[in-house]
């Protein structure tokens, strides 16, 4: 049949669609700012027509209406990560939190682990073959549209067409919306003195040639802003922001020595302003790839020069981890860290980094510190990434290598990057814990 005539045939109101979700249904979401937001609130307004249905996704950008208390008896939030608009969910008992590694997802699903009866995709209009494209997010979006039972696509022609593993035809879409709005920007973070300093620590340890994975915020701008006077950069990420494009266009990052895709940025994700969206537009040196591929520690561990920086809540005197709970709070997910932690410690070329980087306190809402460098992680919290996964930690005060050191060389190497108010306190614990002197 024509693509054309499937097209016109599918195309249909978002109250018409949601109408293909049934009691008992289980329903994901893409990732991010591929989340279709006129769908899901339609599926909000036709809650009462839902008994027990439950909602999956990775991070949202939206109001997370369906994880609010006064719609548990319509919808279950069971998220591989949480955002600030369904955490609270979890806290309060009627959601559910699954510890997952990110790039596991798209084989979970695959083995209907995660089962998939509905999925909600936001899409570009079709070209002039039929094929519309997921264009900001691939990662698990294309096994996902392999696998449900129904696909409904909001088809919103202001999503750029980002070219890799991001093109689906129409045949295998059920229902088609028709929109038009902007899709959601993440602003530009404030890099203050701080911020800066931890992203000069950071450079530090970038040779020229490196590939590397960056988050989104502040200390990843901070890094990318010491990098200009760097040549030869190439990115294999999750994601990447908008201060990759100032790289690109300064002709620090251009992907020529790259191991695997070269030429290329690899990514499976994006998350930025318009200014990123549109730089990732019919781009032959951007492609999206699913993140059983982008994530997987043994591609990872093929990029040449591998240098990952994170980021994290707290690390204790061994180098344990926190980056996704705050005591027994579910605050976000794994999403990537240990993906990718894992696969620069795996590297081929021996020359993998894994750095951890975060300020040395956290401020309270009262305006008073708490070190993030602690003797014991806090009672019920999560280890993110191993004692043993450890490589660097780095704060604005300096950089703690972990690879090879004992417990006690590891809690010294970070009580001396730690901010200096808690410096004696720390030492004292420090004593108290090892029976010997710093």
């Amino acid at each position: 049949m024509d693509w054309k005539k499937i097209y016109e045939d599918r195309t249909c109101t978002a109250d018409e669609a949601v109408k293909s979700i049934k009691s008992g249904d289980r329903v994901l979401f893409a990732h991010c700012v591929a989340e279709p937001p006129v769908l899901v609130e339609a599926m909000v307004a036709n809650a009462a027509a839902y008994k027990n249905v439950t909602v999956s996704h990775m991070v949202t950008l939206g109001k997370g209406e369906y994880s609010k208390p006064e719609y548990k008896e319509n919808f279950t939030f069971e998220g591989w990560f949480t955002s600030p608009s369904t955490r609270g969910s979890i806290a309060e008992g009627h959601g559910q939190f699954v510890p997952v590694f990110f790039h596991e997802v798209p084989s979970l699903i695959r083995k209907d682990i995660f089962h998939v009866d509905v999925f909600m995709v936001m899409v570009s209009p079709p070209d002039h073959n039929g094929f519309c494209c997921v264009g900001v997010s691939s990662d698990y979006t294309m096994q996902a549209i392999k696998s449900a039972k129904i696909v409904l696509a909001e088809v919103n022609d202001q999503v750029p067409v980002v070219y890799g593993d991001t093109f689906v035809h129409v045949s295998e879409i059920d229902k088609f919306v028709e929109t038009s709005h902007p899709l959601p920007e993440i602003g530009l973070p404030k890099i203050g003195e701080v911020e800066a300093a931890i992203g000069k620590h950071c450079a530090s340890l970038i040779e020229d040639g490196s590939t590397l994975q960056l988050g989104i915020g502040a200390i990843p701008d901070a890094v990318l802003s010491q990098l200009k006077d760097k040549k030869h950069l190439g990115i294999h990420s999750e994601m990447i922001s908008d201060g990759v494009v100032d790289l690109y266009e300064a002709g620090v990052i251009d992907c020529s020595q790259k191991s695997i895709d070269k030429g290329k940025m690899a990514i499976t994700f994006l998350m930025g302003t318009k200014r990123l969206y549109d730089f990732a537009a019919n781009n032959p040196k951007v492609e999206l790839k699913p993140v059983d591929y982008i994530n997987h520690p043994s591609v990872v561990a093929q990029c040449s020069k591998m240098v990952c920086i994170n980021a994290c809540l707290q690390v204790d005197f061994m180098g344990q981890i926190v980056s996704d709970s705050i005591g027994t709070k579910q605050f976000s997910g794994v999403g990537g860290q240990v993906d990718f932690v894992r696969g620069a410690s795996m590297s081929i070329d021996g020359k993998g980094k894994a750095i951890i980087a975060m300020p040395s306190v956290a401020k309270k809402k009262d305006g008073s510190m708490i070190s993030k460098i602690v003797p014991f992680i806090d009672h019920g919290a999560a280890v993110t990434t191993s004692r043993n996964d450890a490589d660097y930690v780095v704060t604005e005060y300096g950089i703690a290598e972990m690879k090879g050191k004992s417990l006690q060389d590891r809690a010294r190497a970070l009580i001396n990057i730690a901010h200096p108010d808690f410096k004696d306190e720390l030492k004292a614990e420090f004593e108290k814990r090892f029976n010997a002197a710093f």
